[in-house]
């Protein structure tokens, strides 16, 4: 007995590791084969609540995963893309696609499964179009789905005649606060809500479970799958933290609401199962959606109170890295010119401002391997790429006016400053991913090196800042500074380079940490010609 017990054990956690992959592979697929648009669609279409439950409902159709998108969501309020008020209507959206899965499960084309299985391995394999493997992999996704679900059953089968099984599903049925808390339980330790309602489908259909006892776990599994968000929160912005807890505030108040209405929700399902003739498993896929859909309708209209409630939660001022920029108003190119003139060039100012934030963020990194520094760095790299396609396309808008000669004078000066600015970002992203290496190939540095790095990281930060000041206040004299000490950046440069040569020679500086060295250094001199170049613009034709 004792061996079938635990090939049975075998048996459902291999069932559950398929599921999952399945779920995974099936989720990238779509993805892949939809085009990465994932993140416009939720920057796009989140103007109002309303069509940020839209756009939750359709990333997590998808991705097919709730976890997925309340973690992308987190990533875009952390970048300053999105605000609490808009994470909130994706959240409320990804509950309801999440149920998607649960429907699919419903329609049981288990037995065609391995058929599934095959058909994407051959597509993976014998193609080599990008689109087409993507959907092989959606296949074989699908395949895996259905088929770690078989295995989950069969592993699930002797539970009905297990009298332990037995009298817990008659406390579950007769206290369900224990359903709730089981079910929260399970999804925590899986990570996946469509894993737990998958078995939670196995069991009813087993009749291993009734319907009352089903019920409160379906609702333990809506709070469980928040735990995903809350860990991406960790180390993330006020803003980012409270749109994870946004995720978990909203599934306990709907449980919350729901136990209290548990005897009516459970007779509609009944009713539902009958009138429609529901298999088991597409029973429990209504009750998931209707659940899911009717806490939506419930909570939508207070999503200002949700906002509340969660920044009383989790208090604190919000620093975020603001993605948007803040002074490119098309009513100015209807005003006049040398208006929107003057906002595009705050906004390039503002750009500046991101630029020597994180060159300062990524000499901190360089110093402490702080895995903080590095996220707001490549944080405000994203913000120069965003920046820099939105200032360009407002200029773009701007030389369709008719520009007088010096505004064309200007409008050039800006169209190459925010290249300039933009290709700082890349450099210091390039320094970030050379103390990636340095960290992962356990390179060491010396003494020596890092203070002359860290020489050549002050003199280049305060060239920047340099630069960006005499951009925006015009500043001719500061312009001239920078020249001179991008001079002194060439000279450091040579300087460090040749003493670095000197340790080589000397053996106590290794190879690998001379490539580190030697090309954080040519970084750091490519962001000191770019300051130039923005100081050259200032001293253009005014």
């Amino acid at each position: 007995m004792d061996i079938d017990v635990q090939s049975l054990i075998i048996e459902f956690l291999g069932g559950i590791g398929i599921f999952l992959m399945g779920i995974k592979m099936m989720g990238d697929g779509l993805q892949k084969s939809a085009g990465d648009h994932l993140r416009d669609i939720l920057d796009r279409f989140t103007t109002n609540p309303f069509l940020g439950v839209l756009a939750g409902i359709i990333v997590t159709v998808l991705i097919q995963s709730s976890s997925g998108t309340t973690v992308l969501t987190v990533g875009l309020v952390n970048a300053g893309f999105m605000t609490l008020r808009q994470a909130i209507g994706v959240i409320m959206g990804a509950n309801i696609g999440t149920t998607i899965t649960a429907f699919i499960i419903g329609i049981d084309v288990g037995e065609y499964s391995l058929l599934f299985l095959a058909l994407g391995a051959f597509t993976i394999f014998f193609f080599k179009k990008q689109k087409i493997v993507a959907v092989g992999q959606a296949l074989f996704g699908f395949g895996g789905l259905f088929y770690g679900l078989e295995l989950m059953s069969s592993g699930m089968t002797p539970l009905r005649s297990l009298q332990a099984f037995q009298d817990l599903t008659v406390s579950m049925s007769e206290t369900p606060i224990l359903g709730v808390v089981i079910g929260t339980v399970f999804t925590v330790i899986v990570q996946s809500s469509s894993a737990t309602i998958g078995i939670l489908q196995g069991l009813f259909g087993q009749g291993a479970i009734d319907l009352q006892a089903a019920i409160p776990v379906l609702f333990g599994d809506n709070i469980g799958t928040t735990i995903t968000a809350v860990l991406a929160s960790i180390g993330t912005s006020v803003a980012a933290k409270r749109a994870a807890y946004t995720h978990v505030t909203f599934n306990l108040i709907g449980a919350f609401i729901f136990m209290l209405l548990l005897v009516p929700f459970t007779s509609y399902i009944s009713y539902l199962q009958n009138t429609l003739s529901l298999n088991p498993e597409m029973t429990i896929a209504f009750a998931h959606g209707s659940y899911n859909i009717a806490n939506t309708i419930i909570q939508f209209p207070f999503i200002g109170a949700l906002a509340w409630l969660v920044t009383k939660l989790v208090p604190g001022d919000d620093v975020i890295i603001e993605y948007k920029p803040k002074h490119l108003d098309s009513i100015f190119l209807q005003q006049s010119s040398s208006l929107a003139l003057g906002q595009a060039k705050m906004e390039v100012a503002r750009m500046g401002k991101y630029a020597y934030q994180g060159l300062e963020e990524t000499h901190n990194y360089v110093t402490t391997q702080n895995p903080k520094n590095s996220e707001m760095a490549l944080q405000i790299e994203g913000a120069l790429n965003n920046l820099d396609r939105k200032i360009t396309e407002y200029l773009v808008d701007i030389a369709s006016t008719n520009l007088t000669e010096p505004e064309s004078i200007e409008h050039t000066g800006l169209m190459n400053t925010i290249r300039d600015i933009e290709r700082i970002g890349d450099h210091f992203e390039n320094v970030i991913e050379l103390v990636d290496y340095k960290m992962s190939n356990k390179v060491t540095l010396t003494d020596q090196a890092i203070e002359d790095l860290n020489k050549m990281f002050d003199l280049t930060y305060m060239t920047v800042k340099q630069a960006v000041e005499s951009l925006e206040a015009n500043d001719r004299e500061a312009a001239l500074e920078v020249i001179q000490k991008e001079d002194q950046i060439d000279k450091m440069e040579r300087k460090f380079r040749k003493n670095h040569i000197i340790r080589m020679n000397e053996g106590t500086c290794s190879g690998s940490a001379g490539i580190v060295f030697v090309d954080i250094l040519s970084n750091l001199e490519r962001i000191g010609d770019h300051a130039v170049n923005i100081a050259q613009n200032v001293l253009g034709d005014h």
